[in-house]
């Protein structure tokens, strides 16, 4: 059963997921959290060392054990998850998801060279729009709405989820 006072932020990596969480958090009150912060704390390992060390199998299987641990312990919260997060088992009974959508091109310009190398699935740029254009309308099926980032600030998303869900 989906929980109504949850609510879920998916979107490609690099959309800005985490950044809009902690600001919609703050503006609304409710508890935030970070799927891939989770996972990074359960293994006491950051991603891109888990995809080095272990593999993708498992780090989608580290997803499947947070995205359970959400949807059976979690209320209150606004959820950033990671860009393939919304494939687990358990994501349809975490709560309200909210798809932050952005063409490919703006996520690249957005996403520093740094941040880039942290990025494990952003290594084959091909390859990543390949799983953008895929993923894109995954995330549109998943979705209960869609709010588009595109050409705004964090704050204005922010103010149009707000809007959007009336959360005051």
């Amino acid at each position: 059963m989906k929980s109504l006072n949850n609510y879920i932020l998916i979107g490609f990596m690099g959309v800005g997921k985490s950044t809009i969480m902690r600001l919609l958090s703050k503006e609304t009150k409710l508890f935030g959290l970070d799927s891939d912060d989770l996972i990074e704390s359960f293994e006491q390992q950051k991603i891109k060392d888990i995809f080095q060390t272990k593999g993708e199998d498992y780090f989608r299987e580290c997803e499947e054990r947070v995205s359970k641990w959400l949807s059976q312990n979690v209320s209150n919260t606004i959820i950033a998850a990671g860009g393939g997060f919304f494939m687990t088992k358990y994501f349809n009974e975490i709560g309200t998801v909210i798809y932050l959508k952005s063409s490919f091109e703006a996520i690249l310009n957005r996403i520093s060279k740094d941040e880039l190398t942290k990025r494990p699935l952003l290594k084959d740029i091909e390859k990543a729009k390949d799983l953008f254009e895929k993923r894109e309308k995954e995330y549109k099926k998943k979705a209960d709405f869609t709010i588009d980032i595109e050409n705004k600030n964090p704050k204005e998303v922010v103010l149009e989820i707000v809007n959007k869900l009336k959360l005051f």
